[in-house]
């Protein structure tokens, strides 16, 4: 004979829909129903913070660096502006790439609030999981890192609580000692974290006259890494047309070789020579984004040699999340 399903108590209050937090999956549901909350709110709860937000990051300021400081950047900071201003006692709110321990945020003991970003999140929109951390954080004690946790499905997002004009200006840095004022004092499980994150960190630089354009050196050859806000399909074609024609590179001995699918927008990828540094892209950078601005204009069919061009390049696409 079939289980039967355990009732509820005589005269439990029954809970609305919006009113049932959200609890551990094995736990008795809020509802009262008296099954594990897994089978009973949960399968909704579970539905709703697992669906995909393509662009986490649509609709606030400096999207295609949050995009790049997300996937393609070692260490970097921003500051971050709050709506409504600062909270009392929260001195300033910085984004980090990431953070010692892999913390997905600290409260500093000066009150000061670091929010990482390259974390692994619970849900399927970034957004929402990295503003209930931020939330957290600007409640938690100063001194104490903010643990991870599954996110609430109706939880705000970083639209919610991010000023939306407000200037976001990266700065990225050589190494991971913006973590700690004073490395001297450093606990040894955070000075050890920081020494391999240093050994780790490739040397990045972004471009200061074109938007979102990081140049990146490894040992055999250098990189950019444009993040672009233009839609895929669009932005795909102008490239084609570029290629096609000669012009889609950065100069001698640079090559357009890909691009990279990031939070629903591209990242072309360039291959330049060892000897190409960050400062020597910027007016080829600058010159490349005329080119394209007038590629991205024309409305005319591809021709033949285009299309192939696309091809290639659609063939050359790798999808980071």
């Amino acid at each position: 004979m079939a289980k039967k399903r355990p009732q509820s108590k005589a005269g439990k209050p029954q809970l609305k829909d919006g009113e049932i937090p959200v609890v551990g999956a094995r736990e008795p549901c809020p509802c009262g129903s008296g099954r594990r909350y897994k089978a009973c709110h949960g399968r909704a709860a579970a539905h709703a913070v697992t669906e995909l937000v393509q662009r986490p990051f649509e609709g606030i300021s400096g999207e295609c660096d949050w995009i790049a400081l997300r996937e393609l950047v070692p260490a970097a900071t921003v500051e971050l502006t709050l709506k409504g201003g600062l909270p009392e006692g929260v001195p300033s709110v910085s984004l980090a790439t990431v953070l010692p321990m892999a913390w997905p945020a600290l409260r500093r003991d000066d009150g000061s609030v670091l929010l990482a970003l390259q974390n692994d999140t619970s849900s399927g929109d970034l957004s929402r999981d990295l503003a209930d951390t931020l939330q957290r954080a600007l409640e938690a004690e100063p001194g104490a890192p903010v643990t991870a946790r599954r996110v609430p499905a109706d939880g705000p997002r970083l639209q919610d609580i991010l000023e939306p004009d407000a200037a976001f200006e990266p700065v990225v840095h050589s190494g991971f000692e913006f973590w700690v004022p004073d490395a001297s004092n450093a606990t040894a499980d955070v000075s050890a974290s920081l020494e391999r994150a240093n050994e780790a960190a490739i040397p990045t630089t972004r471009l200061s006259g074109v938007d979102a354009a990081y140049w990146c050196e490894t040992p055999e050859k250098n990189h950019l890494r444009w993040v672009m806000p233009h839609p895929e399909e669009q932005l795909l074609d102008a490239l084609a047309r570029l290629h096609a024609a000669g012009t889609s590179s950065l100069g001698e001995e640079t090559r357009l070789v890909g691009s990279f699918r990031a939070h629903g927008l591209m990242v072309p990828v360039w291959d330049l020579p060892s000897a190409m540094g960050a400062e020597e892209c910027e007016k080829p950078a600058a010159r490349f984004a005329e080119r394209l601005a007038e590629a991205l204009a024309s409305d005319a069919p591809l021709t033949a040699d285009e299309r192939r061009a696309r091809g290639g390049l659609t063939n050359r696409q790798v999808t980071l999340s």
